[in-house]
């Protein structure tokens, strides 16, 4: 998710940066290009001369141009920060590759009600770290019936990241984050007049479904909700402890293991094709979808959709 700066301004005289041999690696991920690829890819292809820019390999440009588009789509850093503390800071899955964190915002009334939609990022500044990251809200926007004072996240652990070094904080230190929040999130009123509805999440992205689902998109019993959610296996499964609050909600959860164990009965491989053998799609005029996750599920899942007639404007995600 996160990467070292490129630096393509040692090109000169015919020799190849060697930054560049990393290129591929870096930016061919079937992930979507991580804040700090996308921002240098533009300042890159900003300032590199068109005598250094041809050095490079038409592949390599295709995936610079391509991540530097994808950084018009990300949220900007804040200019005003926030210092709050910690609530709570633990492990969301048994094999600790995710950690549930929650932030007191008792002292920031104006912060937490900038929390509008589900789906929606908070930008934290940790100590010493190169850039900002922006972890998707977990909580549900604050509602006139629930009183709120904190905001919950998941994280995912990636050590030498600012991510680590969050999980690895205690509750109680400070960090800092910004006064507001940043983000549409999911545009859920492009699909209200939905009767069926689709979503797929793989995993950390599941954190702003969570988000979706306790606002009550599946609480009206008009509605069909099918959640697609796929993992490695249980130990990396987040929020199980949630399933039967948000099944009492109206929604029909379908785990997805990719690499289960032997005892797993439920459905193996991946999100995009196990729905590909459901075929869901039935009425692709009374149908929405919203999708949360790795690059490839999200750009093959959208192919299919579409392929089957699901207006492109019904397709919802939070970036």
């Amino acid at each position: 998710m996160y990467a070292a700066p490129l630096q393509l301004s040692n090109l000169a005289g015919g020799q190849r940066d060697p930054s560049l041999r990393r290129l591929p690696s870096l930016l061919s991920s079937r992930r979507t290009p991580c804040r700090s690829q996308t921002a240098h890819a533009t300042s890159m292809l900003l300032r590199s001369s068109p005598r250094r820019l041809h050095l490079l390999r038409p592949h390599h440009l295709r995936l610079l141009s391509a991540a530097a588009l994808a950084a018009q789509a990300l949220p900007q850093s804040p200019t005003d920060w926030a210092e709050a503390p910690l609530a709570s800071v633990r492990p969301a899955t048994a094999d600790s590759s995710l950690f549930h964190v929650s932030l007191d915002l008792s002292a920031h009334r104006g912060l937490l009600a900038s929390h509008a939609a589900a789906g929606q990022f908070l930008p934290f500044r940790l100590p010493a770290a190169p850039y900002p990251i922006f972890l998707a809200i977990a909580s549900p926007p604050p509602s006139p019936l629930v009183e709120s004072s904190s905001f919950d996240f998941l994280v995912k652990r990636l050590p030498g990241t600012p991510s680590a070094r969050l999980c690895d904080l205690r509750p109680g230190d400070l960090v800092h984050v910004g006064a507001s929040v940043v983000g549409r999130g999911f545009e859920v009123a492009r699909i209200t007049d939905a009767r069926d509805v689709l979503i797929f999440a793989t995993g950390s992205g599941i954190s702003p479904i969570r988000s979706l689902i306790e606002s009550g998109i599946g609480e009206n019993g008009n509605i069909g909700v099918n959640l697609f959610y796929g993992v490695r296996n249980l130990q990396r499964m987040a929020y199980q402890e949630r399933f039967s609050d948000w099944e009492s909600r109206g929604i029909k959860i379908i785990p997805v293991l990719s690499r289960p164990d032997a005892q797993w009965t439920g459905e193996r491989g991946y999100v995009q094709n196990v729905f590909s053998r459901m075929k869901k799609v039935v009425d692709p005029s009374s149908m929405g979808a919203i999708l949360c996750g790795h690059k490839q599920m999200t750009e093959e899942i959208t192919r299919v959709l579409v392929a089957d007639g699901l207006s492109k404007d019904k397709i919802l995600t939070n970036f």
